[in-house]
Formats: structure tokens, C-alpha cells, sequence
């Protein structure tokens, strides 16, 4: 008999000095892998006896002792050919303590979550809407189409013809579960289940409404107004209550959000509540200045440019950018110059620019002051 068995140092990965706690996790840890409910290869059931005999006497310091001195002989002659007593069975247990704490992670300590049997609101949708970007800047109203799922208005939910209808389920007293007792080695469990008569509601119904036929809402297609409001930004979403998933047990639906995308626009940029745009102007402008009509998400606004305005320059018009959505402030628009240079122009313009040139070589340009700064 001794010969036939392994090391119980071996069975459960540890060696001789391994501390009483290293031989408890090891002991843990086989347990659960090797337990018969969980592992259903064929030698599971054996080697959880074989994990347990070696913690049976392992985790005895007295059984240990003798074990180390003389191995399997030291339990030759127990009763029943087992270590301390042990049957070849799941009954002898050394550390009883661990093995309810191994059923506790197998099954949840024994307990189960109370289910809910009242009404429960449903589950938020979400979807997507895209809009113009001016739509975004003054605001709009618009139509979306949707399926839902809205409790029945002749119920109200309950799938009943009339509440004296609605009785409490008779196999489940109105818990909405049924418990079921499984009787193994380790002793009886009881495993809690979902009814099947009242489908864990606790309610059963003796005459369905007609309306619905017991189901407690109606299915149909509506048409809901959306009101975007002046200044939404991309990605902000917007509710609409009660137009999402529908409830359970008679609760109301949940809501939709609506997700705003906003395109963008050919020449308006936004940042914040600002409005960014590039205008472009002829160099004479820009030398001379001028007054010009700039676009704006609110309309043409009139802009002075002056003499010597640089390529880039930017200029600041207050309150002609978007409307916040919390209160009635307005941003800014930003406007950036952009200097152009034809690529072409006519004689009699050349001839005036070549005047121009010629009336420069007289005094300092540009160039030759930035010369005149690498002189030694």
C-alpha cells in the first residue's frame, strides 16, 4: 500500500520546511482545481482524495511527524487503510474549516441576490444625430423617427385585463424564486432559481389584457421633436425623456440621448464660443488700408483695416461669435488677414508698380536695411 502511493510533499508542491500557511494554500488551491463539481475530467474525484489525504496529515503536526519519519508506514495499520482514519471517501476531513471556505468561492457563500420583483425603470438608448453647422450656431428643431417599446395605456404595464387579474404566483409565493435542495458528500445545498411559472416577476395573471395580450406594452413607431438649442458643440447630447428601453414589471422606459455631430463649415473654424476666420486682401490694401464687409454666423460686419496692415495680422470683433448655452453671452470673432499677390497682372499695372520700385532704389527698402544689419 505504501509503495503504491506519491509523496504528500510531492501531492501538494511543497517541500519539508514549507510553513504551515504554504501548506494550507497549496491544499486550497489543488482543492478547488481537482473538486469534482468544477473539474469534470475523469481522475478529478481521485486526485481531490489523493489532495486531501496529504493535507489530512500534513496540516496534523503530530500525523506530520510521524510521517516524516517514517512515511506511508506510519498509517499502514490506521483503521480503514487510510491516513488518520482517512476512507478513501470525502469524509475525513483534516481542516473541515477550509473546506466550507472552498464551497464559499464555488458557490457564493451560500447566499443569493434578492430579486427584484417591483417595477424597475428600462435601460437608456443612445443614438446619433448629424447637423449643418449654422443649424449649431442659431439653434433648430427637428424630427427624429423611432421605434419604442411605451407601457400599455389600458394596464399600465401590468399585462392584466384588470388589477383583481394580477394575483400574487402561487408556486413561488410572490418571491419570484424557488429553492431547490441537492444533497452531496459535503452535505445539502440549496440552489435558488428563477420561477418558471411567473418568470421571476412573483405575479401571475389570471386574464391577460386584451390590448396587449398580457405582454404590458406596446410596440410602435413615433416621431419625436428634437429642440437643438443655439450654441450646441459636437459631441454634447441632449435628453429626451422616457424614449428609451422599455421598463420591467410595469416601470417606466428609460430615456434616449441624442449625441450631437456637428459638420463642419467651408471657412467659419469654431474654438469654444469664438469663431475663427481668414479673409483675404490685396497687397494696396494692406499698404493703403481699407473698410471691409466680413462674414460672420450672425451676418456681414463691417471692419477697418489700416495702412501698413501685416500678412496674418488678426483683428477682434466682440460678440460676434456663438451663443453660449447658459446664459446670453456671446463670443468673439477672430479675423485673421491674409495678404495675396496676383500671379498676373496688366501693363498698365506694371508700369505703375515699376514706378513705385524705381522711386524705392532712391531711399532704403526693406531688403537693404536687412542688409545693411550683416555689415561688419
Amino acid at each position: 500500500m505504501a509503495g503504491t502511493k506519491r509523496d504528500y510533499y510531492e501531492v501538494l508542491g511543497v517541500d519539508k520546511n514549507s510553513s504551515a500557511d504554504e501548506i494550507k494554500r497549496a491544499y486550497r488551491k489543488l482543492a478547488k482545481k481537482y473538486h469534482p463539481d468544477v473539474n469534470k475530467e475523469p481522475d478529478a474525484e481521485e486526485k481531490f482524495k489523493e489532495v486531501q489525504e496529504a493535507y489530512d496529515v500534513l496540516s496534523d503536526a503530530n500525523k506530520k511527524a510521524a510521517y516524516d519519519r517514517y512515511g506511508h508506514a506510519a498509517f499502514d495499520q490506521t483503521a480503514g487503510g487510510g491516513a488518520g482514519g482517512f476512507n478513501g471517501g470525502f469524509g475525513g476531513f483534516g481542516g473541515f474549516e477550509d473546506v466550507s471556505d472552498i464551497f464559499s468561492s464555488f458557490f457564493g457563500g451560500g447566499q443569493t441576490r434578492a430579486r427584484r420583483t417591483g417595477p424597475m425603470q428600462g435601460e437608456d438608448r443612445f443614438m446619433q444625430v448629424t447637423i449643418d453647422f449654422m443649424d449649431a450656431i442659431n439653434g433648430k428643431k427637428m424630427d427624429i423617427k423611432l421605434n419604442v417599446d411605451e407601457q400599455c395605456p389600458h394596464c399600465h404595464g401590468t399585462g392584466a385585463k384588470t388589477p383583481n387579474d394580477m394575483q400574487t404566483c402561487p408556486r413561488c409565493g410572490g418571491t419570484g424564486t424557488i429553492k431547490t435542495q441537492q444533497r452531496t458528500a459535503f452535505g445539502t445545498f440549496v440552489n435558488t432559481s428563477t420561477c418558471p411559472d411567473c418568470g421571476g416577476t412573483g405575479k401571475v395573471i389570471k386574464e391577460k389584457c386584451p390590448h396587449c395580450h398580457g405582454k404590458g406594452y406596446t410596440n410602435k413607431d413615433i416621431t419625436v421633436e428634437l429642440n437643438i438649442p443655439a450654441g450646441i458643440n459636437s459631441h454634447q447630447q441632449l435628453r429626451v425623456a422616457g424614449k428609451g428601453e422599455r421598463g420591467l414589471n410595469g416601470g417606466p422606459n428609460g430615456d434616449l440621448f441624442v449625441e450631437i455631430i456637428v459638420k463642419p463649415h467651408e471657412h467659419f473654424m469654431r474654438d469654444g464660443n469664438n469663431i475663427h476666420i481668414t479673409v483675404p486682401i490685396s497687397a494696396i490694401d494692406a499698404i493703403l488700408g481699407c473698410t471691409i464687409d466680413v462674414p460672420t454666423v450672425h451676418g456681414e460686419v463691417e471692419l477697418k483695416i489700416p495702412e501698413g496692415t501685416q500678412h496674418g495680422a488678426m483683428f477682434r470683433l466682440r460678440g460676434k461669435g456663438v451663443k453660449s448655452l447658459r446664459g446670453n453671452t456671446f463670443g468673439d470673432e477672430i479675423v485673421k488677414v491674409e495678404v495675396k499677390i496676383p500671379t498676373k497682372i496688366s501693363r498698365e499695372e506694371r508700369e505703375l508698380y515699376q514706378k513705385i520700385k524705381e522711386k524705392e532704389k532712391k531711399g532704403d527698402s526693406f531688403f537693404s536695411n536687412f542688409k545693411k544689419a550683416f555689415k561688419l
